[in-house]
């Protein structure tokens, strides 16, 4: 059987990478190394203005309130990154190597970021409130036990993101706690653009997600996976969530005839190597048509498993596309 680890370890093997990290939230962030050459979407798409706010209810029902425009957040996961660099901002520690990508801030830029230690699964509170945070942001289920300590030095606030919507959602909160509303509004509206592009012309293959480092992978699914929601309306992309402990075997993957396989492999400590090919050895995976094709595609994991951001995620719908063509 092809494990489905849970949904929290999911997110400990995604994002165990720990990153790097730049200075003052308020920082403009300047062009990042891909900026001029980012193609833009033809599809025209409208977005909901976005109002500036010192206080809110988040995408998830989650009370956030500040005294002022926060000038310094510490990002303990990707999105929180993804978020800040779609906002021209550039946070004053991070946790993620998200950064480091060329189409964020390049692997120069992110070198002057401070980086968070302690790991994704216990940054250490001590080293985030060094830097006197107006704001940290963390993934609920992996940082909500962080509140406690952080609480009367700083605000902490607790993303749960699930679906590109919650991304969506997430950004345009945090642009309005930034001011930087306008920022917002654009970056909204490019992921539109480029989703509603993509939507307009779905590819008839069947696509799969895969993640892990072993032969026990897991299968991406829209429910619970951000990258895997944008998936079914431009493939057919026919995996559901089977609950924490759901698993799918071989045989079921082989049966749905899979066309397009994207593979991210997580890694730990030294890299030992691709997932494709630790599972080349597996004789019922070579029967898979997108690997008996040469249709498996080895994508960047900080990106298609960790960002989440609408940057990270207009990457994969590029990435994607070009594949399932």
């Amino acid at each position: 059987m092809l494990r489905s680890p849970s949904r929290f370890v999911r997110r400990c093997v995604i994002a165990a990478a720990v990153g790097s990290v730049l200075a003052g939230c308020g920082t403009s962030s300047g062009d990042t190394e891909s900026d001029k050459a980012r193609p833009v979407a033809r599809t025209e798409v409208t977005v909901e203005p976005i109002k500036a706010a010192k206080e809110l209810t988040d995408t998830n029902g989650v009370k956030v309130s500040l005294k002022k425009q926060p000038e310094r957040i510490v990002c303990l996961f990707a999105l929180c990154d993804d978020i800040l660099t779609e906002l021209g901002i550039v946070p004053a520690a991070t946790n993620s190597t998200l950064l480091a990508h060329p189409d964020f801030l390049g692997e120069a830029k992110a070198k002057e970021v401070d980086v968070i230690p302690g790991g994704f699964i216990a940054p250490e509170v001590e080293a985030i409130l060094s830097h006197k945070p107006d704001l940290v942001i963390g993934l609920g289920d992996t940082h909500g036990k962080l509140a406690p300590a952080l609480k009367g030095a700083t605000t902490f606030w607790a993303m749960q993101p699930e679906t590109w919507q919650d991304s969506v959602g997430y950004l345009r909160d945090v642009a309005a706690l930034t001011g930087r509303t306008a920022e917002g509004e654009k970056a909204e509206k490019t992921f539109r653009a480029k989703l509603a592009e993509a939507e307009k012309a779905p590819s008839d293959k069947t696509a799969l997600v895969i993640y892990g480092s072993d032969e026990n992978f897991g299968v991406a699914t829209p429910e619970g996976d951000v990258a895997a929601s944008l998936f079914p309306k431009v493939a057919h992309y026919p995996w559901k969530s089977r609950g924490v402990e759901g698993s799918y075997s071989l045989e079921e993957i082989l049966a749905q005839g899979v066309d397009v396989l994207f593979v991210e492999t997580m890694s730990f400590g030294d890299a030992d190597g691709k997932l494709s090919q630790k599972l080349a050895d597996n004789p019922l995976w070579s029967k898979i048509p997108a690997v008996r094709n040469g249709d498996v595609h080895e994508v960047d994991p900080e990106v298609w498993a960790k960002g989440r951001g609408t940057r990270s995620l207009g990457i994969v719908l590029d990435e994607a596309t070009a594949a399932l063509r």
